[in-house]
């Protein structure tokens, strides 16, 4: 198994363990692109074991295509990356998920 399906592998699982009838009608994971261009990424912490967990602001620029950026807000965990860094992004989140939840 590839480390990014792997990582998919715990995502999909992070997500069913948070889905409990009434959790996932109103919150969720949410991937989409960006314009420059990039991906952004968007979980849900509300009503998780991550709730009220803070995730420091990191910033990684090596060049213009190869960027990171996480961190937590508004009940959310927040990515916006590079067109080739979506599983870096995923896998700051898996990482900071593994460590703050018991």
């Amino acid at each position: 198994m590839s480390d990014a399906q792997a990582l998919l592998d715990w995502l999909q699982d992070w997500y069913a363990r948070q889905c409990d009838g009434d959790w996932e009608h109103e919150w969720g994971v949410r991937i989409a692109t960006l314009d420059n261009p990039g991906w952004t990424i968007e979980i849900d912490l509300e009503e998780t074991a991550l709730e009220g967990c803070a995730y420091p602001r990191r910033i990684v620029d090596r060049d213009p295509r190869d960027w990171v950026r996480a961190w937590t807000a508004d009940g959310k965990f927040h990515v916006d990356c590079g067109s080739r860094n979506l599983v870096e992004g995923l896998t700051l989140f898996r990482d900071w998920a593994s460590k703050t939840t018991p």
